[in-house]
Order: C-alpha cells, then sequence, then structure tokens
C-alpha cells in the first residue's frame, strides 16, 4: 500500500459559551465551530506492527508514547473491528503549537481515524468513527467531521451549519502554552455566565456574520488572558492591525484570531506582525 496523508486542520471557536462546572464534572457550552486550511499533517502506510513518528516545528512539544491521541485513536479502531492492533507506519507532521486552543490533539486523532480506515479497508462510516473520537475527547466528534457546527453539550451535540461562507482570518500564537485545565478552574473562581446558543445572524455573509460575532463572547478569554499576559498582548497585537474587522480568542487559548474583508488584508497583517513579533507562530488562512 502507498503512503496515503491528510490534513488535520486547525480547529477555531468564532465565540464559546460556557456555563457553570455541572455535577458530573463537566461545563455546558455553545459554540460556533469553524476549521482552518492549515493544520497538521498525517501520513500513514502499511507496517508490520504500530509506530508513530513526530516531525514538523513543534514536533519537541509533543512526544510519540501510548498516550498520544493518535495512537490511542488507532487502537481503539482496531479494538473497534476486532483486528487487534493495526500494522501501520504513521507520521505526524507537527505544524501547528501544543495546547493552543486550535484542538490539535483531536483534529490529528480524527484525521488517522480516517486513514486508518482507508489504509485497512474497514466498514466504517464517519459517523462510527465519531462514536470512537468521542471517547477520546469531548471535541473528538467535531473534529473529524471537520465542517462548520454549532456545537452545543459537552461539544458533543453538534449542528452542522452549511449557511457560513469563508470568512479570512489570521491565526497568531504568542508562542506560549495556555493549559485548558486551569484555564477552567480560573473560569469556575468567577462568576461564571450562561452557555447559550445565541439565535444565528440575520444574513451568512462575511460582513452580517463578523457584526453578530461582535456582540457574542469567548468565556474563558479572561481567566486565560489572566493566566499568561502574552495573550493578551497578542489581542492587543492583533486589534491593532489594518483591516482587522473583529479579534478574538480561540478555545481555551492562547491562539487569537482577526477576522478580515478578505484574504489578501489577512496576508498583508500577518506579514506585519510576523515582522514586528518574529517569535510568534502567526498564518494567515481561510475559516471555513
Amino acid at each position: 500500500m502507498e503512503a496515503i496523508a491528510r490534513l488535520a486542520p486547525a480547529k477555531v471557536n468564532l465565540f464559546l459559551h460556557v456555563g457553570p462546572l455541572e455535577a458530573d464534572g463537566y461545563h455546558p457550552l455553545a459554540s460556533l465551530v469553524v476549521f482552518a486550511d492549515v493544520g497538521d499533517r498525517l501520513t500513514v502506510e502499511a507496517a508490520d506492527g504500530l509506530s508513530l513518528a513526530v516531525t514538523g516545528p513543534f514536533a519537541d512539544a509533543l512526544q510519540a508514547e501510548d498516550d498520544n491521541l493518535v495512537l490511542k485513536a488507532v487502537r481503539a479502531l482496531g479494538a473497534a473491528a476486532g483486528i487487534g492492533e493495526p500494522g501501520l507506519r504513521i507520521t505526524l507532521d507537527k505544524q501547528l503549537p501544543v495546547a493552543a486552543g486550535l484542538g490539535g490533539g483531536s483534529s490529528d486523532a480524527g484525521a488517522v481515524l480516517k486513514l486508518a480506515r482507508d489504509a485497512l479497508g474497514l466498514p466504517f462510516d464517519d459517523a462510527a468513527l465519531a462514536e470512537i473520537a468521542a471517547a477520546l475527547a469531548a471535541d473528538g466528534p467535531m473534529c473529524l467531521h471537520a465542517r462548520a457546527a454549532w456545537a452545543e453539550g459537552r461539544g458533543d451535540v453538534l449542528t452542522f451549519e452549511a449557511g457560513l461562507l469563508a470568512l479570512p482570518a489570521l491565526l497568531v500564537n504568542p508562542g506560549v502554552p495556555s493549559s485548558t485545565g486551569a484555564v477552567y478552574r480560573a473560569f469556575d473562581a468567577g462568576s461564571p455566565g450562561e452557555a447559550r446558543r445565541p439565535a444565528p445572524p440575520s444574513d451568512w455573509d462575511a460582513a452580517s456574520v463578523i457584526d453578530w460575532l461582535a456582540i457574542q463572547r469567548n468565556d474563558l478569554e479572561a481567566p486565560a488572558a489572566a493566566l499568561a499576559p502574552a495573550i493578551g498582548e497578542a489581542l492587543a497585537a492583533t486589534a491593532d492591525l489594518p483591516g482587522a474587522r473583529l479579534t478574538r480568542m480561540s478555545g481555551s487559548g492562547a491562539t487569537v484570531f482577526a477576522l478580515f474583508d478578505t484574504a489578501r488584508a489577512a496576508e498583508v497583517a500577518g506579514r506585519a506582525l510576523a515582522a514586528l513579533h518574529p517569535d510568534w507562530w502567526v498564518r494567515p488562512t481561510v475559516l471555513r
């Protein structure tokens, strides 16, 4: 079998409304999730045993150990198929920062589940793979489908949104990790709001969506920025870029995003920001 590859796209929460901690240990949330055209890249080929090699600029921050979601996903697929541990050689080209609020680990798991299914010729559709992904992480199903969706519950109740058009954007990470657990603990110490799904925008054109998003929020932004002041610096620097229409943190951070009217404007802004902060991760993209 020849090697096959797939992009594991970055996940972006356009807004994130979070409710108080519930008895089951989870926070209810409401979000509109989209996916970028940048991300990690997974490659799979047949082998005598299962192995994972991690390459790319962020390889040093991620260990190819048994608790890696990529290996967990493939082993879970093998168990579900009743074939034991699959013989696959996997390479993860880690292009996304780690602990960045971009769903990197879950997106990697989703991509490798699809690759392994195809490589092994297994009769699993995406819905079946999503059930496996759900056991790995709360955002597993959304990252496996990698489609614009309203996410509710723990993030596992999905309603796909076909009306959303492409949004030119800039992704910016100031080079600091953001611990999801620590951010949620800081959030719990405050006054949690309501995980309310808002009514959709009146129109799905980009200008109307941006205006609508401006009245939404990311409830984890303030606690994350308090724990990692670099997030606030990235938000301020990104908001000051010419043409930036809206700036917000994604997920539990530390990546922030800005929306622009055109892809050209996002690219120009990205070059300007990268010149000012060469140690930051800056990527123009299109969110879909």
